[in-house]
């Protein structure tokens, strides 16, 4: 097997307040192969959004990564200078923001947007330049004329669909995607998603794709990872934890979004809400919300627990996993 594109480990994300540092994440591992799709859910405020931005060295004050590593195509990115980044960044991984709208510079066409990201880090002719961003419009599905619009005269998909045609300028190895789709309504969100494993399939890049939508990384991604209060609360095959969600806020997640097929049944929402994590809970984070929570749940911090594949942080599987040996 070929080693891992990206390998994060023990990574943390603290953010310097006067009150005191806050930890959004918590000593995340995770692994991302080569054309791999790695999705990421979980409530707001668990961690999703900073944890990409670590991984794309896009943090800003007052949050620092505390600790950690992060290892793309060998190198720790953790501990590159700014010029170092600059030469990686777009060519060998890109970044997707969460509204297009926003992440485009309404005062410029999309075709200065380009050739500002092109000029940035390669040296190519108006020529080249023109070329090659009428050509990954097209992938797109975008008509090269659209290259002299500006932002408010697209559509919020074709906007989306054109910031996805910025990050593969270079054709990156791998496209960090922090909710693409959030601001797209259901048809346009379907669209977009096929328009993206497409390229996927036919590029070859890999994709981390963070949502609050359980159907889309249903239907598109190969993993799943799981996160609560900042940590990883379960990873594994996308299916294998649709089919048996093993922690109990992941079968919470499940039970709040309707399906399509299958008997209809209520849909249950989780009690309570995420824990401040100035003060996070002792023990496990989820047993003030947990329906299965034993006593020791408060507090035994559970580890992350290898069960058929999947890693799991619930101390119900550690007593599991004991009983087995």
């Amino acid at each position: 097997m070929s080693s891992p594109l990206l390998e994060v480990r023990d990574l943390s994300v603290d953010y310097i307040t006067d009150a005191g540092d806050v930890r959004a994440v918590d000593r995340v591992d995770l692994d991302v192969d080569p054309g791999e799709f790695l999705g990421i859910v979980g409530e707001s405020g668990c961690g999703k959004s900073t944890l990409l931005f670590a991984v794309a060295q896009l943090l800003s004050l007052p949050a620092e990564i505390s600790g950690g590593t992060v290892v793309f195509k060998g190198r720790d990115m953790v501990r590159l200078t700014d010029d170092e980044l600059r030469h990686i960044r777009w060519r060998d991984y890109s970044v997707v923001m969460q509204s297009a709208m926003n992440a485009l510079n309404p005062m410029m066409s999309i075709e200065a947007q380009f050739r500002d990201t092109i000029q940035a880090h390669a040296r190519m002719s108006p020529k080249a330049i023109r070329e090659r961003s009428a050509e990954v419009l097209h992938l797109v599905g975008i008509d090269a004329v659209h290259l002299r619009s500006y932002p408010h005269q697209l559509s919020g998909g074709m906007r989306q669909r054109a910031m996805i045609a910025m990050a593969l300028l270079f054709t990156p190895e791998l496209v960090i995607m922090d909710e693409p789709t959030s601001a797209l309504d259901v048809v346009a969100q379907r669209s977009l998603m096929s328009q993206i494993k497409e390229l996927q399939k036919r590029l070859g890049f890999a994709v981390i794709f963070v949502t609050h939508d359980m159907s889309l990384v249903r239907h598109y991604s190969d993993r799943l990872m799981v996160m609560y209060a900042g940590q990883v609360a379960e990873l594994g095959d996308t299916a294998a934890i649709f089919e048996r969600p093993l922690h109990p806020y992941s079968k919470g997640l499940l039970d709040a979004f309707p399906s399509i097929r299958g008997p209809r049944r209520p849909l249950t929402g989780i009690p309570g809400s995420p824990p401040d994590l100035a003060r996070p809970p002792s023990g496990c984070r989820f047993h003030p919300r947990c329906p299965v929570a034993m006593p020791q749940c408060s507090t035994r911090d559970p580890e992350l627990y290898e069960v058929a594949g999947t890693r799991v942080r619930c101390l119900l599987h550690a007593d599991a996993l004991k009983d087995a040996v």
